[in-house]
């Protein structure tokens, strides 16, 4: 947080690069809140998502008839964050040639609609991120050096195991923006359950961390999040470390099979899909367990 305020009082680009699922986007939106701009408009594209042209029209927009079905001029992503915050995820993914673009706008503040020649202004804070090695897509030919120099500020977001103490911090987050969504209310989480992240290795990231947490909300009974509203996984790893000792496996995946098939009011397709196992396999634990 304290980093985020510092960035955000200035009005340089910013490149966040880090694992998938680190907040990358959490914490762009945390620069802009804190920013000068935060009463503005913030945009985010993920530049993955879109083939080269459709990327291109959707950053910069189009005039009428300047490709075909280009039926009306269209404003583009940056002049709807004018005066705003653009968030560009994983640049790393954007055409070369398209990386030119980017450049003119960091540098001047100008770019050109698709089939356009008067060049518009606009006054956009740039926030991008990466999961790529940029000097690495520089060196085959992949990436502008120029563009990644024009990110004056280049921020590591460091992987969720290598900063589990920040965990609680971040349940206690997704508790409170989700747990109002769902119904629910949470006033305790359970010492138990955050040890038990802590203990995890968290592929995901903080991406994993939300899900997890969602999950646990939906099939809590009471006011507290417990560790038995945890992923079986998770569970049965912190059994065998010594970390849980309030059942045996068996009665872990029997109390866990129970509270989802409650959740889905009995329905074992959507049971299976919240589990995470096949249907046939949750057929065969229904009949394990009796239940």
């Amino acid at each position: 947080v304290s980093l985020a305020r510092k960035v955000a009082a200035t009005d340089v680009p910013v490149l966040l690069t880090g694992e998938t699922g680190t907040g990358k986007e959490v914490f762009a939106q945390s620069i802009h809140q804190y920013s000068s701009r935060s009463d503005k408009t913030f945009v985010a594209i993920n530049c993955s998502s879109f083939s080269r042209d459709l990327l291109e029209s959707e950053m910069f927009g189009h005039k009428a008839g300047a490709f075909t079905g280009a039926l009306k001029e269209t404003k583009g992503l940056f002049e709807e964050a004018d005066n705003g915050t653009i968030f560009l995820d994983e640049i790393g993914e954007m055409a070369f040639d398209l990386q030119a673009k980017l450049l003119r706008i960091l540098e001047t503040g100008e770019f050109l609609k698709i089939g356009d020649t008067k060049p518009i202004k606009v006054n956009v804070r740039v926030i991008a991120a990466t999961n790529r090695d940029l000097a690495k897509e520089i060196a085959d030919g992949h990436f502008r050096e120029d563009l990644l120099q024009a990110f004056v500020f280049q921020i590591h977001l460091p992987p969720l195991r290598e900063r589990v103490d920040d965990i609680p911090l971040h349940v206690e987050a997704f508790v409170s923006a989700l747990s109002s969504k769902m119904g629910k209310t949470i006033r305790t989480i359970s010492p138990d359950y955050i040890r038990i992240l802590k203990r995890y290795p968290w592929k995901g990231n903080v991406r994993e961390l939300r899900n997890v947490v969602e999950r646990s909300l939906i099939i809590s009974d009471g006011d507290t999040l417990a560790a038995d509203t945890l992923p079986l996984a998770m569970q049965t790893q912190a059994n065998t470390e010594g970390n849980y000792s309030g059942f045996d496996l068996s009665g872990v995946e029997k109390m866990h099979i129970q509270k989802v098939l409650k959740y889905t009011n009995g329905n074992k397709t959507e049971t299976s899909r919240l589990l995470g196992i096949g249907l046939t396999t949750l057929y065969r634990k229904i009949e394990e367990y009796g239940l």
